[in-house]
């Protein structure tokens, strides 16, 4: 019975260790692309950005 635990936590470790290997990845780049929403301030974003701000001061 107790050989039984064991080798089953075992297992369930293992699964564990590679789903953890397997979504790092995934998790790292939706965690880099989650800062990146909104209007970018660049380029024709910049201009965009600065003239929205402008004409709602007036």
């Amino acid at each position: 019975m107790f050989a039984t635990l064991i080798h089953s936590a075992t297992v369930s470790l293992r699964i564990m260790a590679i789903t953890a290997i397997l979504m790092s990845p995934v998790a790292a780049l939706a965690y880099s692309k989650a800062s990146d929403l909104g209007i970018s301030k660049q380029g024709a974003g910049l201009v965009l950005f600065v003239t929205l701000q402008r004409q709602s001061m007036i």
